[in-house]
């Protein structure tokens, strides 16, 4: 009788640990993020429009898929590149802050960004924006989770689609976005035809030294940078805007 009493708490025990293990409170996720070239690139200038821009744009690749890696804890996380994307393409055709580092103290509210636009580094201090996120009964499974979909506004007219997980009890996500009940673990911005989704969650906790973002750029204040690159893409028309959206995600 003893052994069976013994052999069932260990049974519970370890459905207990199960079950716990499912919610990360630390751990890295890779980010699979998949660009429509062609659609960013077309424009409403004229030249864009000839047959020899045409002809060039046919052929390069439709989508380019790149990768990056997010460590994080309860306190903070850190976005970053990470492995090699499939197709290399040239930065211009890319365009501006595609290979950013983002800093994020949760617990603080801070924001440390590092972005090139062209061939300049800034390096961004923010307080972590606050979108009014509008949650959705729709559900979806990435990477293994369970994952809730959630809708918001940037930039004034910019929608955005996010599927987050409470199993991960973490308020982050690609880029700067976060505010939600658990880790994003997918996005799609759909005028940047562009969409991030994790393609894997490990559990390993990154050391303290991880949480760096090199401070070698032009130091701005979040609020400063958004005027600057309205000045810089003024009259760069439909593709300066979405310049702008992309350096300020």
């Amino acid at each position: 009788m003893k052994k069976l009493f013994v052999f069932g708490i260990a049974v519970f025990t370890g459905s207990m640990s199960f079950g716990q293990a499912r919610f990360l409170g630390a751990g890295t996720i890779e980010y699979e993020r998949r660009i429509n070239i062609h659609r960013q690139m077309e424009m409403d200038n004229e030249e864009m429009q000839s047959d020899f821009w045409k002809e060039f744009m046919s052929k390069q690749p439709r989508f380019q898929n790149s990768y990056f890696n997010l460590a994080f804890n309860q306190n903070k996380g850190i976005y970053q590149p990470g492995r090699e994307p499939d197709k290399k393409l040239e930065p211009w055709l890319l365009g501006p802050a595609k290979e950013n580092v983002v800093l994020t103290e949760y617990a603080s509210g801070l924001l440390t960004s590092r972005r090139k636009v062209f061939e300049e580094n800034f390096v961004v201090t923010d307080s972590l924006s606050r979108l009014q996120w509008k949650l959705s009964s729709e559900t979806r499974e990435i990477a293994g989770f369970e994952c809730r979909k959630a809708v918001a506004v940037i930039s004034d007219s910019v929608y955005v689609v996010a599927f987050y997980t409470d199993e991960i009890p973490v308020s982050g996500g690609p880029e700067s976005f976060g505010g939600l009940p658990g880790m994003i673990l997918g996005l799609a911005v759909p005028r940047l035809y562009t969409t991030w989704f994790a393609t894997k969650v490990e559990i390993t906790e990154a050391p303290a030294s991880a949480f760096k973002v090199n401070e070698k750029g032009k130091k701005i204040a979040g609020k400063e940078l958004a005027p600057f690159l309205q000045s810089t893409f003024t009259d760069w028309g439909k593709r300066g805007e979405k310049f702008i959206w992309w350096s300020l995600l």
